[in-house]
């Protein structure tokens, strides 16, 4: 009787056989762009994306901000917590963050963040383990390997 193993990808088959090969696959996750309508810098950053192709899922920044898991993933990324405030924004300002985030713990600071989206960094764009806040079309080149 013929007993045949489970079939496996053709990929894992050619990594088994050439143990020294780097793989590089595309990155098929869709990204997420937490954005506010009322930001130029939104529109300019949404406009980008659709000249290159890229369909995002866009939130609404105000309403939906980032969740802690997803700021925690920006900081992972490399982004220093600071970067991830709307720096010359109004509530920013209002609340006088300038002098208050530097006593915040990191976990203080996200929870703010996570429940006041006037306060992030925007737009705040996710794709995968990969984060980037604000619009700067260079940087944007590089993130997206546009």
């Amino acid at each position: 009787m013929h007993h045949s193993k489970a079939p496996r990808s053709s990929l894992a088959r050619v990594v088994r056989r050439n143990p020294g090969l780097v793989v590089s696959l595309p990155m098929p996750t869709q990204p997420t762009v937490y954005a506010y309508s009322g930001c130029s810098t939104c529109r300019n950053a949404l406009k980008w994306m659709d000249a290159h192709g890229i369909k995002p899922k866009v939130l609404a920044i105000r309403e939906t901000p980032p969740s802690i898991v997803e700021l925690k993933a920006a900081l992972a990324a490399g982004l220093p917590l600071k970067a991830l405030f709307n720096t010359s924004g109004g509530d920013y300002k209002a609340m006088d963050m300038k002098t208050k985030l530097p006593t915040l713990s990191e976990k203080d600071a996200l929870a703010l963040l996570s429940q006041n989206g006037n306060l992030v960094k925007r737009p705040f764009v996710l794709q995968g383990k990969k984060v980037i806040v604000g619009f700067k079309s260079e940087e944007w080149e590089t993130f997206f390997g546009a």
